[in-house]
């Protein structure tokens, strides 16, 4: 009797094993991350006849922003519930901060007419030449898809451009302007939320690379 007792208590603890493996938890899913693609395709030769200009050398400072929107996190808006809070996707990342991805693409944008030098790069110039090249600071104020709706969203990017001109007095402004720039999301979710920032990101670097181009032909 006790053996057979016994026996049955060995098969219940083995059911309770097993039922125990199949409760364990599945493997923790990891985010998606994204960027902004492969980047600029390469210009045709009338594109690259029409940028041949080369405009003096100018300084890229490194886009900053507030602590929210200097982290990974693809972040949106509803804007029929609170247009104040930002959220987060759970599921998906940028693969680098926004701030970095955007700084890639304008400095890309940039060096189509000119050389773009890094902030010790600048520094070794102005010890050779004498002089320090303009520089570009960029804040990065919003970057989210915005929902109108559950169903309707676009990507939206601002940013404060500052030009600057560095002399052993100090550093003059020679223009300042913010940028806007939203487009449309192909869909209400992260993937689509990531294709309207990206582009949106493109139209800003767009107007910003006009408007710094501008300044640089201008009399200083």
């Amino acid at each position: 009797m006790t053996s057979h007792k016994t026996f049955l208590l060995g098969l219940l603890a083995a059911a309770g094993l097993l039922a125990g493996c199949g409760a364990l938890p599945d493997k923790p899913q990891r985010a998606t991350l994204y960027d902004f693609g492969a980047g600029a395709q390469p210009r045709s030769a009338a594109a690259a006849s029409a940028s041949s200009t080369r405009l003096s050398p100018m300084l890229l400072s490194d886009i900053e922003a507030h602590a929210r929107l200097d982290s990974a996190q693809i972040l949106y808006r509803l804007d029929y519930v609170d247009a104040n809070e930002l959220r987060p996707y759970s599921m998906a990342r940028w693969s680098v901060p926004p701030t970095k991805l955007l700084e890639q693409r304008l400095r890309e944008s940039l060096a189509q007419r000119r050389v773009v030098l890094g902030t010790e790069e600048g520094t070794n110039v102005a010890r050779v030449e004498g002089k320090v090249p303009n520089r570009l600071r960029l804040t990065l104020e919003e970057f989210s898809q915005v929902f109108e709706s559950p169903s309707s969203s676009f990507g939206l990017v601002r940013v404060r451009a500052t030009l600057l001109n560095t002399t052993g007095a100090g550093d003059r402004v020679l223009g300042q302007r913010t940028f806007t720039a939203r487009e449309p999301a192909s869909s209400a979710d992260a993937p689509g939320g990531v294709k309207a920032l990206a582009a949106a990101s493109d139209a800003v670097v767009a107007q910003v690379v006009q408007w710094a181009d501008q300044l640089q032909q201008s009399p200083q």
